[in-house]
């Protein structure tokens, strides 16, 4: 099963996108999406929100997970976040299988 994070990084003159742009020019998020476990690793940018990002950050499984916050990656993270005094909103979810009654609504 795996779980997905979606993780809200809100600041101030634009740091959170400054954020989300170290993170990858740094080659950070491409250490993460390298590590074992790691499905997805993705910024977006809300249309209607200039001052947050949104990371949706998915892993096989939980044991995956923590693997991830034991390892020095997530100092490096903390010191950017700190860097751009980004505060965090949280949402995490597991997969499920699609029933077959919702699945006509998808086009593939």
């Amino acid at each position: 099963m795996a779980i997905t994070v979606n993780l809200y990084y809100t600041g101030k003159n634009g740091n959170a996108r400054r954020f989300a742009q170290e993170m990858e020019s740094s080659g950070t998020a491409d250490a993460i999406r390298a590590e074992d476990g790691n499905l997805r690793y993705e910024y977006f940018c809300p249309m209607n929100d200039p001052e947050t990002v949104l990371l949706i950050d998915s892993w096989r499984d939980q044991e995956a997970i923590d693997s991830h916050h034991a390892s020095p990656m997530m100092g490096a993270l903390a010191a950017l976040r700190e860097k751009y005094d980004l505060h965090m909103t949280v949402e995490r979810f597991t997969s499920v299988e699609i029933p077959e009654t919702e699945g006509q609504f998808i086009r593939k």
